[in-house]
């Protein structure tokens, strides 16, 4: 009956020490600083290319009407409806503009299609335009302008401008 009282060792309750837990949320602090700006031009420059694309679509009417020789300075006429991206745009006199705002002359020659971001978009981009020109002399060509930085800009749609961030 030698062997039948064994002694055991201690027990010890596994767990983390309050040094490595720290070390954790250094680290998952250092990741977010350096993960949520980078999301947030992402989502940025994802809501330029949404909106390029949105306004993109009145092209085909406004060549449609170029056609027919009818003019028109309304969105609506063009078939668009609204956009949780593009917000009210007011005039200097604190009136209320279409946004988009429409310039489609009678005759073939240049026609734009300006919109504002002022509605559900990041604030970096906020107030920034996007314009679509379009070239009676190159055969109604359309070209594509960003008014803000060429970091939120899309390839379809350039930047015109090199802005700093600050």
């Amino acid at each position: 009956m030698q062997g039948q009282y064994k002694r055991r060792a201690p027990h010890h309750q596994g767990g983390f020490t309050l040094i490595e837990l720290m070390i954790v949320v250094a680290i998952i602090g250092i990741l977010a600083a350096i993960a949520i700006p980078q999301y947030q031009n992402y989502v940025a420059r994802t809501q330029v290319s949404r909106v390029v694309s949105e306004i993109s679509a009145l092209k085909t009417a406004a060549e449609e009407r170029y056609a027919r020789g009818e003019p028109t300075t309304k969105a609506s006429d063009l078939g668009w409806t609204q956009s949780n991206l593009l917000g009210k745009v007011t005039d200097d006199k604190g009136g209320d503009v279409d946004n988009p705002k429409v310039n489609i002359p009678a005759s073939a020659s240049d026609g734009t299609i300006t919109a504002t971001l002022n509605g559900d978009v990041s604030g970096v981009i906020n107030g920034k335009t996007i314009t679509l020109t379009r070239h009676s002399s190159s055969d109604g060509h359309w070209s594509c302008a960003f008014s803000g930085s060429n970091e939120y800009a899309t390839a379809a749609c350039p930047g015109t401008t090199t802005e700093t961030k600050s």
